[in-house]
């Protein structure tokens, strides 16, 4: 028996495995075709320091130590920068050796991949002569040794999972607004440039805009300040180059350490070589309600805490901290009858939570297809019209997790005090995989603040897959935006057949009708014709089902076959030419994505799909009644130019955006209807519905 003394010390220039021109890397070490440690991941560093160190028990010094580097992505598949072997017969025993090794990729052995420092100590594990002559004595220790094994590779793999369901202390508010002077990239003498922002794992990229040196973004998101953060922001500007990798135009970075919290600073970051300016406004807060806790420990079923949560989104506290609308709470329960992802009819399972950009996960449960967990997890919500995303993946220690299921719950659609089975999703949403999971979710809101919300723009997403080309997707959006037309000449047709008469009744009515509207049409009148609408289809709404099996026909998803590679040897000039078409047909399908949607969204706000919305419409078209029947038109008017001509003039760095469209934004498409709602399933095949006792 012998044991072997690992001190992971530092990396020398590893290999670039990020577009930023860095790595995040971290190291494995594998004995026997097993993994015995995994160091811990050094963020945005090609040179790492990570003093680590670890012991390992062994029977025999035939077997090398295997160690790998990889380049650390989230949420994909972990990039290779490197191996090496250590021969372990040819260390001299019981002192401590320094050893240098270099990396190398068999595919590319002559890619230089830098080194790691490493110094190890080899000793002989003492026990008595007897012990080591007694066959039974020796099984003994191989046994111990192997436990001690098991619990070592186990606690490290719950505190890589730890590591990744960290807390954030803080949110970084960036407030992107404008870039100056920057340097030209293209044949024209201007850039089509954005601006890419990482924070650790965090990354951000703004739209892009065409053709400009003095580019004005003006877009705001929100990260997360991690406890263990280096609080390094880095900042870099491209220009988007059609068909060919995208050109750098220059970088910079922002310690946040220095600045000031609960305190907005306006930043012009220069660009390194005097490559022009970023020009940005940031804030630091403290970090919002977000925990993670056993079951045992619950805020809002201890009737104080409960009470204290109600006081602060009373409506007494409408405005103050308008940011933060309400709390959620989520009891992630158990799961039953899950998919096996592994060759031994088991699965690893583990539970990721998101709401918006706020992402924390459960531990995972080993070789189970019904785990329990049994965590509460607390958010804030800055936005009720957020959708709580669950999903479920199986652990895999080599590679990227394994996708076993998912559910969308729009928070407005949560019952409170009811815990629930879902029945899990494909990664689409469009139909049903294997298990069900039960949740038990209570959400607490100010309905003010939340109003004010819903007509300020939506938090965006940092961290959304890039559009890929999909037929049946261009396919889907065509037809989507072409309903929306056949209805529209539907009206048309209606309308039409009341000036030519095809039934006499209609025709009067609708004469009468026209005279009595025009002959004493007022302003107001128009609101409230909106108003009208929204209470009738209230009432019609409560008298009969929505059409979900329509819905569900015009959103049927087919599998389709997809190359996912092209080959190598076809020539270049095709290849950009390729990459253009996909550019076209992107665009393409994201406009009629975005036509269908807004589309669809108008109609979905008339027809009640949302209640909350709805309500929200009802209200608002009551005040804009009452102002346009007490207010003459032309004050109103005056009001509004008077503040769009001034805006500038008293915010010069504010964000614009267009209140109804953000207010439409808030309303599910169709699409988004039938991704959150409930599966239903048979009557033998549904669990049980099990309510508790609501505190409040």
């Amino acid at each position: 028996m012998y044991k072997l003394e690992i001190e992971l010390r530092r990396g020398h220039n590893l290999a670039i495995r990020d577009r930023g021109g860095s790595s995040d890397p971290y190291v494995k070490f594998k004995l026997g075709g097993k993994e015995v440690f995994r160091s811990k991941t050094i963020h945005k560093n090609l040179n790492p320091v990570w003093d680590e160190k670890t012991t390992l028990i062994m029977d025999c010094l035939s077997e090398p130590l295997y160690v790998k580097v990889f380049d650390y992505d989230f949420a994909l598949q972990d990039d290779f920068m490197g191996s090496a072997y250590l021969h372990l017969e040819s260390l001299e025993q019981q002192r401590q050796i320094p050893i240098i090794l270099a990396l190398k990729d068999h595919q590319h052995p002559d890619q230089d991949l830098g080194t790691l420092e490493l110094a190890v100590t080899l000793t002989p594990k003492d026990s008595p002569l007897e012990e080591r002559q007694d066959p039974m004595v020796r099984m003994l220790l191989l046994t111990e040794s192997l436990v001690q094994f098991k619990l070592q590779q186990q606690s490290m793999r719950l505190s890589e999972l730890h590591r990744k369901s960290q807390l954030w202390r803080g949110i970084v508010s960036i407030a992107l607004i404008e870039g100056r002077n920057l340097i030209p990239m293209d044949p024209n003498g201007l850039s089509d440039p954005y601006v890419k922002f990482r924070l650790g794992n965090q990354k951000y990229k703004s739209k892009v805009l065409s053709r400009t040196l003095s580019p004005q973004w003006r877009e705001q998101f929100d990260l997360h300040l991690y406890e263990d953060s280096g609080g390094e922001l880095e900042i870099t500007v491209w220009d988007k180059d059609t068909g060919r990798r995208d050109d750098f135009i220059g970088r910079c970075q922002l310690d946040l350490s220095t600045l000031a919290k609960e305190h907005t600073h306006h930043m012009e970051l220069p660009l390194e070589e005097l490559r022009g300016y970023v020009v940005l406004l940031v804030t630091l807060t403290a970090s919002a309600h977000v925990s993670i806790a056993d079951l045992s420990v619950t805020p809002l079923d201890d009737p104080q805490e409960r009470s204290e949560i109600l006081k602060r989104y009373a409506l007494l506290n409408s405005f103050s901290n308008l940011r933060d609308v309400g709390i959620v709470q989520v009891k992630v329960m158990r799961a039953e009858g899950l998919m096996a992802a592994d060759v031994n009819g088991k699965s690893d399972p583990f539970c990721v939570l998101e709401l918006n950009n706020d992402r924390l996960q459960t531990h995972t449960v080993y070789k189970n297809l019904n785990p329990e967990w049994n965590k509460v997890f607390t958010f804030n919500v800055k936005d009720i019209h957020s959708v709580l995303e669950v999903m479920v993946f199986d652990e895999d220690r080599d590679r990227s997790a394994d996708f076993l299921g998912k559910v969308a719950i729009p928070l407005l659609q949560i019952r409170n005090g009811e815990q629930n089975s879902y029945m899990l999703k494909n990664k689409e949403l469009t139909g049903p995989t294997k298990g069900f999971i039960y949740l038990e979710i209570d959400v607490i809101y100010n309905a003010v603040k939340a109003a004010l919300r819903t007509v300020s723009p939506a938090e965006q997403k940092y961290m959304e897959e890039e559009p890929k080309v999909s037929k049946q997707l261009l396919q889907q959006n065509f037809n989507r935006v072409m309903r929306c037309i056949m209805v529209l000449i539907s009206y048309g047709t209606y309308i039409k057949s009341c000036f030519e008469w095809e039934s006499a009744q209609r025709s009067i009515i609708s004469f009468v009708l026209f005279v009595v509207v025009v002959w004493n049409f007022e302003l107001y009148m128009l609101p409230l014709a909106l108003l009208l609408l929204l209470v009738w289809n209230f009432f019609f709404s409560l008298s009969g089902e929505t059409a979900d099996m329509t819905m569900e026909a015009m959103f049927e998803w087919e599998d389709e076959d997809e190359d996912k590679e092209v080959k190598e040897s076809e020539h270049k000039g095709f290849m950009d030419k390729l990459y253009a078409i996909q550019d076209v047909f992107i665009s393409v399908q994201s406009a009629l994505d975005e036509v269908a949607s807004y589309g669809e969204r108008i109609k979905n706000t008339v027809n009640w799909t949302v209640p909350f919305l709805s309500w929200l419409m009802i209200t608002a078209l009551c005040t804009a009644t009452v102002l346009l029947y007490l207010i003459p038109l032309r004050y109103i008017v005056l009001a509004w130019g008077v503040n769009k001509f001034t805006k500038k003039l008293r915010d010069p760095y504010r964000i614009n955006s267009n209140e109804l469209l953000d207010f439409l934004s808030r309303v599910p498409s169709d699409v988004q209807v039938l991704q959150y709602r409930e599966l239903k399933v048979d009557p033998g095949q549904s669990p049980n519905k099990r309510k508790r006792t609501n505190p409040s």
